[in-house]
């Protein structure tokens, strides 16, 4: 027997812990309080476990959009990385990128370099958040997480070749050595 319909609160006996009280459930565990074992977490497919009185049914709460904003605002603010402003190389400021096609009867194409710049650093931070997310990601192998990182730091070693545009040397692409 799972157990999927306790509630926070709930008393409970432990065949060899004895009795507790239920403070916090997640979905592979239920946290329970033991007066002279303290905090224990128990697996919900733990069988021995007698609820002796219900505790109380509470709601999750409902997820809304300001609730997930904030969540995402708060892993943002984690990565120092995507605060801190990176500059663009002083000799290529207010300059324009030019891309001109082979054929002289076609017009070119005129981008200012900051937007080309921002394009790139917002590639660069949301490579960072991708390994961040490989590495802590619970359905992948090591093995796995280990080649999705290879195939990232080839994609770095692609983008070398933007690194002029950095004013500093750390904020460049490194791809892989040797």
């Amino acid at each position: 027997m799972e157990l999927y319909d306790i509630g926070i609160g709930a008393r409970v006996k432990h065949p060899s812990l004895g009795l507790g009280v239920v403070y916090n459930i997640d979905p592979s565990s239920i946290h329970i309080f033991f007066r002279e074992h303290g905090e224990k977490p128990i697996a919900r497919s733990f069988e021995d476990l007698v609820v002796i009185a219900p505790g109380a049914e509470v709601e999750p709460p409902e997820l809304d959009i300001e609730s997930v904003k904030d969540a995402l605002r708060e892993v943002l603010d984690e990565d120092n990385s995507l605060k801190k402003p990176v500059p663009l190389a002083r000799r290529w400021q207010k300059g324009m990128l030019v891309m001109k096609p082979a054929d002289p009867s076609l017009k070119s194409k005129e981008v200012p370099i900051e937007d080309f710049f921002h394009k790139i650093v917002m590639m660069r931070d949301r490579f960072r958040v991708l390994e961040q997310r490989i590495n802590s990601h619970t359905g992948l192998s090591d093995q796995d997480k280990v080649e999705l990182q290879q195939y990232i730091t080839r994609c770095y070693g692609s983008l070398t070749t933007f690194n002029i545009l950095f004013e500093d040397k750390e904020d460049h692409f490194v791809g892989q050595k040797g």
